[in-house]
């Protein structure tokens, strides 16, 4: 059975994705969605993470952005099994042991509800504003992850020595409720399918198409084969945007739209791929629109996902 999560609206505010009526809502908009993936099966919801957008591309980018930590804990609390998944955090931003405070409490709090997603960014004023080297990003993200395996684990006083980042004898408490927190990698340049496959829990592509995901899947698997990592790996994909039914109007960009049944066989092809879990996202006009298609995808085309 292929998972179904998503990335909810209102939180980020990308032209590229956002619908018009995301720009007046708020946060009880966010949790009622919230709300509706717990109800409906949703395998978790996710959010995004800017710390701020430079002028030069507020236009395409917009500068809505929520803290992702600030979100998901505000989300834990207003749900009660859907799980909590930043796509992505940058966490080079960041020393590890902030984030991993940030995110063992989260965790903490939530039950165990964490999914930890990484990247390794791409606004250069954002690394420059915080003093980070934008061009060494990559290697920064290597390590951070490797920091963050340490400072998530389960000991209180980790220890981690790395070429940027060191620490011993600095105890974080509370831990996190899971004895393993899952490390997704986002990406979809070489050096991020790399990564993900040597260094994550699960991959995260960032906007392959259907006809690209074959290839990167088996360079997944080959590079892990070759390391020698047989540990469960989790590989997800984004969908084109969907519509459960014929819409009565216009979408005004390429949507998967029609009946259950052959938006489901549609979808199905994720999993020949050898996709464990998809992220939707609907179009809509409001919010109760949205509620509805969440509603209608997890009732009439979720079942039929095998």
């Amino acid at each position: 059975m292929v998972a179904y999560g998503m990335q909810l609206p209102v939180q980020s505010q990308s032209t590229l994705y956002a619908e018009p009526w995301e720009a007046g809502a708020g946060p009880d908009d966010l949790a009622e969605i919230a709300r509706t993936a717990d109800r409906a099966g949703f395998a978790y919801v996710a959010v995004c993470d800017h710390v701020a957008i430079p002028r030069r591309l507020a236009d395409a980018m917009s500068t809505v952005w929520y803290d992702p930590v600030a979100t998901l804990a505000f989300l834990a609390g207003v749900t009660d099994r859907v799980r909590l998944l930043s796509h992505v955090a940058v966490v080079g931003l960041r020393h590890p042991l902030v984030t991993a405070k940030q995110y063992a409490t989260l965790d903490h709090l939530s039950g165990g509800r964490l999914v930890l997603g990484v990247g390794a960014g791409h606004v250069r004023e954002e690394f420059e504003a915080l003093g980070v080297d934008f061009d060494m990003r990559g290697a920064v993200l290597d390590e951070s992850i490797d920091a963050l395996r340490a400072a998530l684990g389960p000991q209180e006083y980790p220890e981690f020595s790395g070429e940027r980042f060191a620490f011993k004898d600095l105890g974080q408490r509370p831990r996190p409720a899971q004895p393993l927190v899952p490390l997704w990698v986002g990406g979809s340049s070489p050096a991020a399918v790399r990564r993900a496959a040597l260094k994550g829990d699960g991959w995260l592509p960032q906007g392959d198409p259907r006809d690209r995901l074959p290839a990167q899947i088996a360079t997944v698997r080959a590079l892990r084969e070759a390391a020698g990592i047989e540990a469960p790996f989790t590989v997800g994909a984004i969908t084109e945007p969907l519509y459960v039914g014929e819409p009565a109007w216009p979408t005004g960009r390429p949507t998967l739209a029609g009946k259950p049944a052959a938006v489901a066989e549609s979808l199905r092809a994720y999993a020949v791929m050898g996709v464990h879990q998809i992220q939707v996202r609907f179009r809509s006009r409001s919010v109760s629109e949205l509620t509805d298609q969440m509603a209608a995808f997890a009732a009439d085309v979720a079942p039929h996902l095998d």
